[in-house]
């Protein structure tokens, strides 16, 4: 199979780990301008970075296919509040990309997408991305971004930065990104109420422990829990478990909450400050997708495990 063709305007976004310094490529490697530093390019992916501590997401990316145009189209514009087909043309730089399923969206329509993630599900990214030149996908860590600062005219990171060891350090990262003007999307795991978040933490001691062979069959089996609507409308909230009515959605979905071993909540106040902080204005709070008196009611005081806060903002020129 050959392999995909890299992006020269996107690689030239791309800034070695430890100099800083812009780099080129020489055959199958990417050498940085200043220094010594020199980087293996495996299957059209820059690998500035090793795995770590990211490895449930290498699996759970490369092992399920979770590409749903419709429903991503619609779950991006919620979670961005940009709708993909204005980003024609635009740099957009999707921060924790994982099997590149948005960068591949937004990618197909017109923008300029670096998509960058941690984890081996960069080879699912740019499998997914193939056929797509103006999006280039790089293996890279978030806490310390391989790409220059203030370079983008969209910075978006939907459910990533929560599974970092130091989630403000990664949002303070992925922020400098953005170019003056230039707008940056962030959606976080909300924190729930004590008794939730405290049986939640016990339950991942012990799960974030387990072996893939054993944990995957029993997220099979709150896969089939998901799907039996009295249940999935009242034990979820007490033991998270995806009610997603697409069953390969749902088995992954919580793989992706038992497995990895970091994980971390966050309430709104918090999520607003850090845009604050990091010189954002024209603060706003994106809506969840889903709508109802009831849900509003529980999502408003924190009742639904898995639910998100996420805001928006505009980088202050």
């Amino acid at each position: 199979m050959t392999e995909p063709a890299l992006n020269a305007e996107l690689i030239g976004l791309l800034r070695s780990p430890g100099a800083k310094s812009p780099m080129h490529v020489e055959g199958d490697e990417l050498v940085a301008d200043r220094g010594a530093e020199r980087y293996p390019i495996v299957g059209g992916v820059p690998r500035l970075a090793g795995e770590a501590y990211v490895g449930s997401f290498g699996r759970q990316w490369n092992r399920y296919d979770v590409a749903r145009i419709e429903e991503d189209e619609a779950t991006f514009e919620a979670k961005t509040g940009v709708p993909p087909h204005e980003l024609a043309g635009r740099l957009v730089l999707d921060a924790g990309c994982g099997g590149g399923r948005y960068a591949k969206l937004v990618g197909g329509h017109g923008a300029k997408v670096l998509g960058v993630d941690l984890s081996s599900a960069v080879e699912k990214a740019s499998e997914l991305c193939a056929g797509l030149p103006n999006v280039q996908i790089v293996q890279g860590d978030l806490l310390d971004p391989p790409v220059a600062v203030a370079a983008f005219d969209l910075v978006f990171s939907i459910g990533v930065l929560h599974h970092s060891p130091d989630p403000r350090r990664a949002f303070a990262e992925i922020a400098r990104r953005v170019r003056p003007g230039g707008r940056l999307a962030v959606w976080l795991y909300r924190r729930n109420t004590p008794p939730q978040e405290w049986l939640n933490s016990g339950l991942r001691a012990l799960t974030t422990r387990l072996p893939a062979r054993v944990l995957e069959p029993a997220c099979v089996g709150l896969g089939a829990l998901g799907s039996v609507p009295v249940v999935n409308r009242t034990l979820n909230k007490l033991v998270n478990f995806s009610a997603h009515p697409d069953w390969t959605l749902r088995v992954c979905d919580n793989f992706d909450w038992w497995a990895p071993p970091h994980q971390s909540h966050h309430t709104l106040h918090e999520l607003l400050a850090w845009f604050d902080e990091e010189g954002f204005e024209d603060l706003v709070e994106l809506a969840p997708m889903k709508s109802g008196r009831l849900y509003r009611w529980t999502y408003d005081h924190d009742l639904i495990i898995g639910s998100g806060v996420n805001v928006a903002g505009r980088r202050r020129a």
